[in-house]
């Protein structure tokens, strides 16, 4: 698991429920925007965005923290919300937040896709994203000429991995590696190095991580449906029972 556990507990409780030896190793440490300027300003102005677009917890939880210290979170009412996937719905709704939008496939094309249709002329879309987030969905929004404000909502720095965390990769090789992002999947390779994933089967969370995987020359052995807990259990079992015979 390339993530804290305490970010995916419900997944690594359901791959413990199949028989598996769940060792995390985190990759990717969350920090504040650098300038924490325009997230405060957006919160401080939300009542002029149509739409708020989520594209993970993390952002969902930054916007949350702005609005509040802002004492705009009434205001977010009249703000429809859209989310990339499942996890990102249940944090929004963890906050209160109705989402009238998620698409099935959890990327930002999709989601583009699902919402063209109900933006209107003169729509201001907020983007509260990571600094280092992938642009698909906010170039998609702008060539179809609906005006998009993105604001670093928080950045992600590769966590340096400490020998203890590199010996016990070394001690129980894994045989599946699980990728959640195309960070992490960069990250592992910086600080885990290949040579560690020289045994394993790699599952990616969906399409963009595993095109990343694959360009990184790491083909995924599984993709997961949906990015949701289960369907990446249901794609680590295929990654293990495919290659076993």
């Amino acid at each position: 698991m390339t993530r804290p556990r305490e970010r995916a507990e419900e997944l690594c409780f359901l791959l413990e429920d199949e028989g598996a030896e769940v060792l995390s190793v985190p990759l990717l440490e969350l920090h504040p925007p650098e300038d924490p300027r325009p997230l405060a300003s957006a919160a401080e102005h939300i009542h002029r965005y149509a739409w708020v677009v989520f594209a993970s917890p993390s952002g969902v939880e930054a916007l949350m923290e702005a609005l509040r210290e802002a004492g705009t979170q009434e205001r977010m009412k009249r703000v429809k919300v859209a989310t990339v996937g499942p996890r990102t719905t249940r944090a929004a709704e963890g906050y209160g937040l109705e989402v009238v939008a998620e698409p099935s496939e959890g990327t930002g094309e999709a989601l583009f896709n699902l919402i063209k249709d109900a933006l209107q002329p003169g729509d201001e879309v907020l983007l509260p994203a990571a600094e280092e987030g992938r642009r698909e969905l906010e170039d998609g929004l702008r060539e179809y000429g609906v005006f998009v404000s993105r604001v670093t909502a928080y950045r992600s720095t590769a966590a340096s991995l400490t020998q203890e965390a590199l010996a016990m990769l070394d001690a129980s090789p894994p045989d599946v590696v699980l990728f959640a992002s195309p960070r992490t999947a960069e990250a592992f390779l910086e600080e885990a190095g290949r040579e560690r994933l020289a045994t394993a089967r790699v599952v990616a969370i969906g399409p963009t991580t595993a095109s990343t995987l694959e360009r990184l020359g790491v083909p995924a052995a599984a993709v997961a449906e949906r990015p949701t807990p289960e369907a990446l259990v249901d794609a680590t079992v295929l990654a293990v029972t495919s290659t076993v015979h």
